[in-house]
């Protein structure tokens, strides 16, 4: 089993932080780099990132920077930045690099393994309520950890045997499911309802601890993701969604999704990779999707007032 010993990541928000935060902690600050440049690399050099109320500073390389090839690549951005963070990673890729897409939704491992080769993939599921304003991130370590794994991972191979080593240096809670892509779509089911609820409503991860409107809502959306992948042969079930009901009551209340936070900020969100994708592949398989199409409009509009199509003054 090789060990991996230098990390770099690209898309320091607010899951990439928490990556950041841990990580260094096991491979050392100068064997982990943040991919950024411009004002971005400008900010992180000079602000930082408060993290959990710690300062913590990162070494910063730019894209065109050459170095000795990384034993591990996450990629971290918004499916919208993929295109070019692939390209901005090309100088970190070596023969036995492996990399990790911790990308919301069902599409970027293969959009990576498109470009570098699905044989340095290993696949990824983030569980973490992190918020990130500024330059200021706050999570919960007790509860946030990772589910990553080759797809199939009955017999664990000497790849995720090396992550899982490196992992435990960094304190990284994680599990290796048996099944990687139901584990991805199941993250996606919840991402697909709580993302896109919770930024059309404007409500935190509390309202579904008790708030029945809330979770049928939510609810109404995870059914539509339900019948898609059980088309497709994805072994999900109800059970899930009843499970997740017990989940969400162990995150902090005051926990905002991604795409909530995208919406406050007046950022572009991901509502193609969530709604739009649900939308698709409903077409395609001849499946109703009624609330995500609701959803897909609702975003779009909240993206364009935002953008201030609506400032009649």
């Amino acid at each position: 089993m090789k060990e991996i010993k230098t990390v770099s990541l690209i898309g320091l928000g607010a899951i990439g932080c928490y990556m950041a935060e841990n990580l260094v902690k096991a491979v050392g600050y100068d064997n982990f780099r943040v991919i950024a440049d411009g004002k971005r690399k400008e900010r992180i050099e000079n602000e930082g990132i408060i993290i959990n109320g710690v300062l913590n500073n990162f070494r910063v390389v730019t894209p065109e920077e050459k170095t000795n090839p990384a034993d591990l690549v996450i990629v971290i951005t918004k499916m919208m930045q993929l295109e070019s963070a692939l390209k901005d990673i090309k100088n970190q890729i070596g023969d036995n690099t492996i990399i990790m897409s911790l990308l919301n939704g069902v599409e970027s491992e293969e959009i990576v393994a498109n470009v570098y080769g699905e044989d340095k993939m290993l696949y990824t599921v983030t569980r973490a309520a992190v918020t990130k304003v500024g330059n200021v991130v706050t999570y919960n370590p007790k509860i946030s950890c990772l589910e990553f794994g080759e797809k199939k991972n009955e017999v664990i191979s000497e790849r995720v045997k090396a992550i899982s080593d490196l992992f435990n240096k960094s304190g990284i809670k994680y599990k290796i499911p048996k099944d990687m892509i139901r584990a991805i779509w199941r993250k996606f089911m919840c991402n697909v309802s709580e993302n896109q609820s919770s930024a059309i409503l404007g409500i935190p991860f509390g309202a579904w601890h008790s708030n029945e409107h809330a979770n049928y809502v939510r609810e109404a959306a995870m059914n539509e993701v339900l019948e898609i992948a059980q088309k497709l042969g994805i072994d999900l079930s109800i059970n899930d969604i009843l499970d997740q009901r017990e989940v969400l009551k162990k995150i902090n209340p005051n926990a905002r999704t991604s795409l909530l936070q995208d919406i406050e900020a007046g950022r572009k969100t991901e509502v193609e990779m969530f709604s739009g994708t649900i939308m698709n592949l409903g077409s395609k398989l001849g499946i109703s999707t009624p609330v995500n199409n609701l959803f897909y409009h609702m975003i779009k509009t909240l993206e364009d007032k935002n953008e201030g199509a609506f400032n009649y003054s």
